[in-house]
């Protein structure tokens, strides 16, 4: 999990990403009860903090961990006796609708570093307007450093999860984000394709680039590179990444 203030990002060390959002859903769920607030109202919103801040876990097992502790831990502590059964299926509806299954598919969760795209357009320099889509933008971190790099590029967001996308077009105002299956989107418009995808979802992305994308438009992959194709570039970051840059008509190895 990242924090910023200011500048300055905090890393957070695992377990205590896990044990402050059990934390805080508790301190919701006992201030709601406390208050003489109804009990499902109480374990709705304390369920729903904990899926919302699931979003930052670094892995998706931990993302896991981190949405499902207050519900488990409430099951366990014999407060929600009254609770009924069909109750904690909600959970995992909300699960499902900020990790829809194809989200699972592809990557669910995977936010770019700050500082990760640093030198990017020095590598790759694109005119003024370029059009520039991050296809899976999740919470917008990734649009947000491509605006650094490119800040007169024109920015667009395709992702499926809504609760992501909404999260997202509120983060990055400055894009265009809308709910989309980054497959079945048309890429044939964009000066950039930019993914954070990982490695099993590579050859599909490296397909679908090569049928849709015009002469002069890039494909770049953070940490994940295409095995069949010959980079252009490679932006090596400061946390040890690469970023890998193809450039259409691509070059096969």
């Amino acid at each position: 999990m990242r924090l910023s203030f200011a500048r300055a990002p905090l890393r957070l060390a695992w377990p205590l990403p896990a044990l402050l959002t059990w934390a805080a859903s508790w301190a919701i769920f006992i201030a709601l009860r406390w208050q003489q607030a109804p009990l499902m109202t109480a374990v709705l919103l304390a369920a729903t903090l904990s899926v919302t801040f699931s979003l930052w876990g670094s892995t998706p097992w931990r993302r896991i961990f981190i949405a499902w502790g207050f519900p488990l831990s409430l099951a366990a502590s014999g407060l929600a006796g009254s609770v009924p059964a069909w109750a904690w299926l909600m959970p995992l509806v909300l699960l499902a609708l900020v990790y829809p299954i194809n989200t699972w598919r592809d990557a669910p969760l995977f936010p770019t570093p700050s500082g990760a795209l640093d030198g990017l357009a020095r590598l790759v320099p694109l005119r003024d307007g370029a059009h520039i889509v991050d296809a899976g933008c999740g919470l917008g971190n990734g649009l947000r450093e491509l605006r650094r790099e490119y800040p007169r590029a024109r920015f667009s967001g395709l992702e499926w999860s809504w609760p992501l996308r909404v999260a997202c077009a509120w983060r990055a105002r400055f894009a265009t984000v809308r709910r989309a299956d980054i497959w079945a989107a048309d890429w044939s418009g964009y000066d950039m394709v930019y993914l954070f995808q990982r490695p099993e979802s590579m050859p599909d992305a490296a397909a679908k680039a090569q049928r849709e994308l015009r002469a002069g438009a890039w494909l770049a992959s953070l940490e994940f590179h295409v095995p069949e194709l010959a980079a252009q570039e490679v932006l090596d970051c400061a946390d040890g990444r690469r970023v890998w840059l193809y450039r259409a008509p691509f070059k096969r190895r």
